[in-house]
């Protein structure tokens, strides 16, 4: 058991910016790819809504794994606080931006996105701690 000691609040603020900082990166890459897809090829938004998805999934579980990485400890506190903060900047948008709130689905997508960026903040600590 940590001591309160052991945590140190600048690793763990910086490995959540960082981790939240990579998530919006590859996002905008994966948009970036996935928008060119449509854009010369035949496919349809719907066809490819399982391979947005997953790689939804996928940033944000590394997102969370690099958040976790360079924090050190507490790493479902790490990746949780990343994917929280994801979920409150995509909220903000879509409240600010298009005057609207999230809906039911939207909700489940974004709970599920803080589970998935927590897993990977547990395993970003136990990757870096040497176990």
């Amino acid at each position: 058991m940590e001591s309160k000691e052991d945590f140190n609040v600048k690793p763990f603020s910086y490995g959540i910016l960082y981790g939240t900082i990579v998530i919006f990166v590859f996002a905008s890459l994966c948009s970036l790819v996935f928008s060119l897809v449509l854009r010369f090829s035949s496919l349809t938004e719907a066809s490819l809504q399982l391979s947005i998805t997953i790689a939804s999934f996928l940033v944000l579980f590394i997102g969370g794994f690099i958040s976790g990485k360079l924090s050190g400890n507490r790493g479902w506190l790490s990746g949780g606080a990343t994917g929280l903060l994801y979920s409150l900047v995509m909220l903000l948008y879509q409240y600010l931006g298009h005057d609207s709130v999230f809906h039911f689905e939207q909700f489940v997508y974004h709970l599920c996105f803080i589970i998935t960026a927590t897993m990977g903040g547990v395993l970003g600590v136990n990757m870096s701690s040497g176990k």
